[in-house]
């Protein structure tokens, strides 16, 4: 059988040739100071505008590019927030530099293709033709970004409100990785550096018991519902870490799931120096 195909950004806008000869792409990181994601949440237009038009020294855009807005959301990943026509140069230097025409034709994707791109290069902005192979769409989401896409069991990092907002919002990325695994998972004290090592097997596995964390911060640990009520659920709230150490397909056996926690509790002590008492 031969290998899928990946799809690409171009394949998925369809653009011509003269669009293809005048688009860019700006790719937007952490400048040292703020992360465009987190201005993208709050309002897209700061990014549509002032994060894709900014210009310090060097002129990006001419009149009539199209400037293709991408943000970093974490490792390879960026989300496509706009395509606008360049129609102005406003001849400003270290502010926003150009006005631009969004086209409509593509409304529909800003903010929900997430694409896999690897930045090798220090300049913010590459000609299109010169990349657009490279440019992988990874996912299109059902609806526009709202900061909790599914990054992969290998990258989960969740605080307490970053968990509780996805049980909240049910995001259907997340919601079937969540009960689609058994899991050995942990739980990180960032006040303390304590650790809690559990697993996952029941019938909808790490959803559900991640689920009992939301609801009330302890689960059910002997350990933690002491910390609950000695310290209040707001220290849950505010210092609880929710990580993954290894993840297994549903049909593998839950006493193979129950080894590797007691393994990694071993490694990780955390029977001596954290949260687990059995």
């Amino acid at each position: 059988m031969s290998e899928e195909k990946q799809l690409t950004l171009n394949q998925l806008l369809n653009l011509d040739n003269q669009q293809l000869s005048v688009a860019k792409v700006k790719f937007n990181q952490n400048n040292g100071e703020v992360e465009p994601i987190n201005d993208f949440l709050n309002d897209p237009e700061m990014v549509n505008n002032q994060w894709l038009f900014w210009r310090n020294k060097n002129r990006y855009f001419n009149v009539g590019d199209l400037a293709i807005c991408l943000i970093k959301l974490r490792n390879d990943q960026w989300l496509l927030t706009t395509i606008k026509k360049v129609t102005k140069e406003l001849d400003v230097t270290k502010g926003v530099n150009y006005e631009g025409q969004e086209l409509a034709e593509y409304k529909a994707l800003y903010g929900r293709v997430v694409l896999q791109y690897h930045k090798g290069h220090q300049v913010q902005v590459r000609k299109f033709q010169g990349i657009e192979d490279q440019l992988i769409v990874s996912q299109i989401l059902p609806t526009v970004y709202d900061g909790t896409v599914f990054p992969g069991y290998d990258n989960i990092c969740l605080s307490y409100d970053q968990l509780a907002d996805i049980i909240k919002k049910e995001p259907m990325d997340w919601i079937n990785a969540l009960k689609a695994q058994k899991a050995v998972y942990l739980i990180t004290d960032k006040a303390t550096g304590k650790l809690y090592v559990g697993s996952a097997t029941g019938k909808e596995m790490l959803l559900e018991r991640w689920q009992n964390y939301v609801d009330n911060g302890h689960g059910g640990n002997k350990d933690l519902v002491r910390l609950v009520e000695e310290e209040g659920f707001d220290y849950i709230k505010k210092n609880f870490q929710y990580s993954l150490l290894e993840n297994f397909n549903s049909v593998v056996d839950d006493n193979i799931v129950l080894e590797r926690e007691k393994w990694w509790k071993k490694v990780l002590r955390s029977r001596e120096y954290g949260y687990n008492k059995n």
